[in-house]
């Protein structure tokens, strides 16, 4: 696993975190801002020919 792999994969498991949490104090906006981090991150990493299981259902549908 390459630093860049290694750190997709940490900001991707940061974010499932915080967003959990949002979901479960009801913030929505927070949510909201986490569900495109995740899908930003799930876009890079497919560019990078990257499999990150926690992204898997964020990857961007075409």
């Amino acid at each position: 696993m390459t630093e860049f792999h290694s750190e997709i994969r940490s900001h991707a498991q940061s974010a499932m975190e915080s967003l959990r949490g949002a979901r479960e104090s009801g913030d929505d906006y927070l949510a909201s801002v986490r569900e495109a981090e995740l899908e930003n991150l799930a876009r890079l990493a497919a560019e990078h020919g990257l499999r990150i299981p926690e992204l898997a259902g964020f990857a961007a549908s075409a």
